[in-house]
């Protein structure tokens, strides 16, 4: 597989110039703001366009990794043979070579997705199949409250992005400690969560003890992700929805969200607690 070349992206925020009021002012004072940049990204197999997501610029190879394995469009890094990006004033392309093997399975199970930037069901054709089946994690014993705190307490020092812009999620691995290992931090929280994947799969790390820590909701999508690529943890610090609890009890991964500083909620395997 290539790498990109990171001098023909865009970059993944500006700085442009700003009015803000505060309380104490009398009036409205000027600054310069770092701003968020999000940018069309197209997925394109085997010449084949798939998806376009609004996405950030930054770390595309492994945003293709990631969707690819967490969509099910391949099963492991060694199918996708090739990456090229090909940029233009319109966004950006990412071609993406896979297995004729894989390419017969994603035209036997295509769903077009055009994905704002929060979607999650975007592209579906029908309600059969909207919502993937969902597969079983090797089981984990919950992290400790302690772990949990201690990954918590780290988040905001690794957003680099976010503390610019005030405008990104964030995906983070953490080790059983809760050291945070390495985060990835998108427009997108589901993008987020696909280019932690994707560098976790470059990096060829086991994700067999710790757990993923986002900076957003746990959706079902989020759930979805985690378990397609056996990882059996995920911490969100907002709120689960119904329907991610309850894929999440059908895959066995242990699901806690509202994760703040002092406390967090337990959704599934409490019997552990």
């Amino acid at each position: 597989m290539t790498l990109e070349d990171k001098e023909q992206l865009p970059p993944s925020h500006v700085t442009l110039p700003v009015h803000y009021w505060e309380q104490g002012s009398e009036q409205a004072q000027s600054k310069l703001d770092c701003i968020a940049e999000e940018v069309p990204i197209a997925m394109v197999y085997n010449g084949i366009s798939h998806a376009v997501m609004m996405a950030s610029p930054a770390n595309l190879h492994e945003f293709a990794l990631g969707f690819s394995l967490s969509e099910g469009i391949i099963n492991n890094a060694a199918e996708m043979y090739h990456v090229e990006l090909v940029s233009s004033e319109k966004g950006i392309e990412i071609h993406i070579e896979i297995s004729s093997e894989r390419m017969m399975y994603l035209k036997s199970h295509r769903r077009n997705l055009t994905g704002r930037t929060g979607c999650g069901l975007c592209g579906s054709e029908s309600l059969a199949t909207a919502i993937r089946p969902i597969k079983s994690v090797t089981p984990q014993a919950l992290p400790s409250s302690q772990v949990i705190q201690h990954a918590l307490s780290q988040l905001s020092e690794h957003q680099k992005l976010q503390s610019l812009t005030g405008a990104v999620h964030g995906a983070a691995w953490c080790d059983s400690t809760g050291k945070i290992i390495l985060l990835c931090e998108d427009v997108g929280r589901h993008n987020a969560l696909d280019k932690l994947i994707g560098t976790l799969a470059l990096r060829k790390m086991d994700t067999k003890y710790g757990f993923v820590l986002i900076s957003s909701r746990a959706s079902y999508e989020m759930v979805q992700k985690v378990t397609s690529v056996n990882i059996a943890t995920l911490v969100a610090v907002s709120a689960p929805t119904a329907l991610a609890i309850t894929l999440a009890k059908k895959a066995d991964l242990n699901l806690i969200g509202f994760a703040r500083h002092g406390r967090h909620t337990f959704y599934t395997n409490i019997t552990q607690i």
